[in-house]
């Protein structure tokens, strides 16, 4: 509890951190399938018996056979503006990672992709969302003093939803479904959570060759199922299926819950869950979480179907700006989506290598 707890005293007094739930992250490191295939260890610093930082080492061995490489992972890295303490995280999880075998090590990464991934390097004054990490400007340098450089970046915008739907949009959506026989999944959410594998097998799919992304198993799946579905709103998700009912593509968003963790203060008893559903019921902003494609049906407009649907979620619930999430620099694909949405790129989280 102490790791997990030490970023609520760091950031105390920060209006951009979005605080984790703290049984999601207690779920998420003691009890994560993720282990069948993972190794960790977490290490706290203390300073006159105050934790003054904290990092979890992480080598993920599917990783690892995926890539052909001898990674290992840090993640989970928060600490005081001190070289000395930043030193004794650092060169302990590099010892850990060599005496494991590994000749590299990257970060900041979770288990997998569905966990909170890259160090913020701009956007410092710009309000977090729940599925991003937050972190002080002087991460980064402590980093590069200890010859950690850039592997990659994502980058993440802040788009505007538009007054109206444009008539050729709708159109186009509508001529895209007739000529590859496609439809839009109306479901309750219950009836979502059964698409659930089909969802997540298809990010397997669509996300296999993205920077660091490993394969989902049956266990994870499940697991994620389980801790993500709990808040879907079915209005904020656009799933289409093609004619023998599969999922070809979908579209997770949610309205933000940013403020609604921050007053929460990462419990959800007693308080938490009141301001969740609050956050869920009345807002004007959302995050956009996940986007994938079959790559059967992908550059044939199918996203256009998405979103059609989603905007008319965000019109008739109020939704005026939406957040992209993180998304690899690199990805033309997913950023030309957002150039007729006045996008705003306002963050950019870095992805930071060594070799040991």
């Amino acid at each position: 509890m102490k790791f997990i707890k030490f970023p609520f005293s760091l950031y105390s007094d920060n209006a951009f951190w979005v605080p984790p739930i703290i049984y999601d992250e207690i779920v998420t490191l003691k009890k994560n399938p993720a282990f069948e295939h993972c190794k960790k260890c977490y290490w706290i610093a203390k300073r006159n018996d105050q934790v003054v930082g904290r990092i979890a080492g992480t080598i993920n061995h599917a990783e690892n056979k995926k890539t052909g490489k001898a990674y290992a992972r840090f993640g989970w890295l928060d600490f005081i503006d001190d070289p000395e303490v930043f030193k004794s995280l650092i060169t302990t999880v590099e010892e850990w990672a060599r005496q494991q075998g590994s000749t590299q090590i990257h970060g900041p990464l979770g288990f997998t992709d569905m966990d909170k991934e890259g160090l913020l390097v701009e956007g410092f004054e710009e309000l977090g969302t729940f599925a991003t990490l937050y972190n002080h400007p002087y991460y980064q340098a402590h980093l590069e003093a200890s010859g950690y450089r850039k592997s990659t970046d994502w980058v993440e915008y802040e788009i505007k939803v538009p007054e109206r739907i444009p008539e050729r949009m709708s159109e186009f959506a509508a001529k895209v479904a007739e000529r590859f026989g496609l439809r839009h999944l109306e479901a309750t959410r219950s009836e979502l959570k059964t698409y659930a594998p089909q969802i997540f097998k298809l990010l397997n799919s669509a996300y296999s060759d993205l920077y660091g992304f490993v394969e989902l198993t049956e266990k994870q799946i499940k697991f994620y199922t389980e801790q993500y579905f709990t808040f879907i709103k079915p209005d904020f998700v656009s799933i289409i299926l093609n004619q023998e009912g599969g999922v070809i593509a979908f579209g997770l968003t949610m309205p933000s819950l940013s403020i609604a963790v921050q007053k929460a203060k990462g419990r959800l008893i007693p308080f938490g869950f009141f301001h969740i559903l609050k956050a869920l019921r009345k807002n004007d902003r959302a995050d956009f979480y996940l986007i994938a494609i079959d790559k059967e049906y992908q550059r044939k407009g199918v996203h256009i179907m998405i979103f059609e649907k989603i905007l008319k979620a965000y019109q008739r619930f109020g939704i005026v700006k939406v957040e992209t999430n993180p998304e690899l620099e690199n990805n033309s694909q997913v950023q030309a989506i957002w150039k007729d949405y006045n996008p705003r790129m306002h963050k950019r989280r870095r992805c930071f290598i060594k070799q040991l």
